[in-house]
């Protein structure tokens, strides 16, 4: 926590953090002339916040992007923020409550977070039914081989569709695959209204990936999930569930059993 802090510490540090909370995943030229800071000073600002886990990186082909990851603040407020009330901590709340609160920006979330675990042990988690149904309430039907089709099966409401696919699969690597159809039967099941199930059924499919990256005695997680358009009702819906259902999901590998919670994102979408 000590480097989280250090790192908020800076002003310059923070207007980073504010222009990718407005607008998420830019590339360096693009928080360069945003913020009309030097592309050395922006580049060693970077550096700190990705050391302090408070910036994630994504390449898409040769470009470098930059996501906010509100995971370390969130920790922070576990912490320090939910026991102390006092003023010395408000900014970092406003800071905490601003992330739950806004909706997404750009057309991509992206959350990384550290796990105390292994490779084989995480990929297990993220394609074994017996997992997935614990901290998920989701079992997928595929044989987790990149073109294959892929059966949602949320709370006995089973979705299946051509276009629901994984697209790549390299076990304790990488795993990445389109995001579920959206079905009277899946909204039924999931609590959702018919009023967000007609904007969301509307959109693009996206897709979700997940780089695994083992660090000694741990593993990183960085999850990217992409390909909506602009204004997306369902990007602002994970954006919501992603965070609970990944906090859910180290739980469940650290201590052997989830958090107590009844929401996941297969309610968020």
């Amino acid at each position: 926590m000590d480097e989280v802090f250090k790192a908020l510490a800076d002003a310059s540090r923070r207007r980073l953090l504010d222009s990718l909370n407005a607008r998420n995943g830019q590339s360096l030229r693009e928080l360069c002339a945003g913020l009309d800071m030097a592309r050395q000073s922006v580049s060693k600002h970077l550096a700190v916040l990705e050391a302090a886990d408070l910036v994630t990186t994504v390449w898409r082909g040769r470009e470098k992007l930059h996501y906010l990851n509100a995971a370390p603040i969130n920790a922070i407020a576990e912490r320090w923020i939910d026991q102390y009330d006092r003023e010395r901590v408000r900014a970092l709340a406003d800071l905490k409550t601003a992330l739950e609160l806004a909706p997404m920006a750009g057309n991509a979330f992206a959350y990384t977070t550290y796990i105390n675990t292994t490779p084989e042990r995480l990929w297990q988690a993220l394609t074994d039914p017996a997992f997935t149904r614990r901290y998920w309430g989701v079992a997928f039907e595929t044989d987790w081989k990149a073109g294959s089709p892929m059966i949602w099966d949320e709370r006995g409401a089973k979705t299946a569709d051509p276009a629901q696919v994984v697209l790549e699969s390299e076990p304790c690597r990488r795993l990445s695959y389109t995001w579920h159809t959206f079905t009277p039967e899946w909204a039924e099941a999931a609590g959702v209204s018919d009023e967000v199930l007609t904007k969301v059924v509307e959109e693009r499919r996206s897709k979700v990936t997940f780089e695994i990256e083992p660090l000694g005695q741990m593993v990183k997680l960085t999850v990217v999930h992409d390909g909506f358009e602009p204004g997306s009702t369902v990007l602002e819906m994970v954006g919501e569930g992603w965070p609970q259902l990944l906090c859910d999901l180290k739980t469940l590998l650290e201590t052997g059993e989830p958090l107590p919670t009844p929401d996941r994102v297969g309610q968020g979408a």
